[in-house]
């Protein structure tokens, strides 16, 4: 789990080892966000590419 809640960055994926379960935020300092679709639309088409699965 990431120690350091970026304030900056909410977050309810609890299973990525980039939050922080506390606090409902992100630990990094900065993620990206990209997609995984050709023309996105809608906001399902988005995904961010930080995630990292917690084992």
């Amino acid at each position: 789990m990431a120690e350091y809640a970026n304030k900056a960055i909410a977050c309810s994926i609890y299973n990525c080892a980039n939050h922080c379960a506390d606090d409902g935020f992100c630990g990094l300092k900065k993620i990206q966000v990209g997609t995984h679709e050709n023309d996105p639309n809608q906001e399902e088409c988005t995904d961010c590419q930080s995630f990292a699965h917690r084992k």
